[in-house]
């Protein structure tokens, strides 16, 4: 496959930036800094916010992470600013990810992938509680997808470790995982990563290597780093173990990065705030 390949074009900015890191785009009024919180027109806001977080992230992280509903809340022109700074986010050598959990039956997930892609996303996260037709039509329009399979919140435990009866073993998380794998098998780019790949929360360190051995072929996006209180260790598990730079995880970061504690102007604070997190998650990829 080319290099636009979703999963060949993250690994080569894992590698040109060296790091795993991935900052997300949640721009939330109630947590907006001082400098930011008197503007009054929501256009403006949201496009500075995102701006300045673009712009500290480009060249020092390989992607970022757009949280879809944060924009929009604030109807049409709210989605109107998540398409421009996701084409600003791309334009500046960004992978883009749109955190929109999309899946339907297939028809309508094709109308929902046309949508992401039209709006600049390399990657696009999913919901696979509907079946393989439900994701397909996100592979088929060229999108990355991670799909929900063990998710960051605690309150996922109540259906996602569900052991499942008899005679298939293992949890409903697993049992997603398997479907992961067995879709993302004919999507491998060049590097053997696959362009399906899954979301896996840093808060579950302990499904993380299970996980790993049923997808071992999958990006991780992995939330749950830093406000959450996932670590570097509950990370490492998560790695494929074959291949040095070719560890298959992306970290995202959210509210710890762009709404850093501290004195001085906010984009001062964020700039440092992304190099930290680029930082702590060199070489662990």
């Amino acid at each position: 496959m080319s290099l636009e390949h979703p999963a060949e074009l993250l690994l080569a900015a894992i590698a040109r930036t060296g790091t795993c890191a991935c900052v997300g785009i949640d721009p939330a009024p109630d947590l907006m800094p001082a400098e930011l919180a008197s503007i009054g027109d929501s256009s403006t806001l949201l496009r500075t916010f995102s701006a300045a977080v673009i712009d500290a992230s480009a060249g020092i992280v390989p992607a970022v992470k757009f949280q879809s509903a944060c924009f929009e809340r604030f109807g049409w022109q709210g989605v109107r600013e998540l398409e421009q700074a996701m084409h600003k986010a791309r334009d500046a050598g960004l992978s883009v990810i749109l955190d929109a959990k999309r899946g339907d039956i297939g028809s309508t997930s094709a109308h929902y992938a046309a949508a992401a892609v039209n709006a600049g996303a390399h990657w696009i996260t999913a919901n696979g509680y509907l079946g393989t037709s439900g994701l397909e039509p996100f592979a088929a329009a060229g999108l990355g997808m991670f799909v929900l399979v063990r998710t960051s919140n605690p309150d996922s435990d109540e259906i996602q470790s569900n052991a499942l009866a008899a005679p298939k073993a293992g949890s409903v998380a697993e049992h997603m995982a398997s479907i992961v794998a067995r879709l993302g098998s004919t999507r491998r780019g060049t590097s053997g990563l696959s362009a399906v790949g899954a979301v896996v929360g840093a808060t579950k360190p302990a499904d993380g290597a299970s996980l790993r051995r049923i997808m071992p072929d999958q990006f991780f996006l992995i939330p749950g780093y830093g406000a959450q209180g996932g670590t570097i260790d509950d990370i490492r598990t998560m790695r494929r173990p074959d291949a040095t730079g070719r560890g298959g995880i992306l970290v995202n970061a959210s509210r710890s990065v762009t709404y850093p504690k501290g004195d001085g102007p906010w984009a001062a604070r964020v700039r440092d705030a992304v190099k930290r997190l680029a930082d702590d998650l060199r070489g662990v990829a």
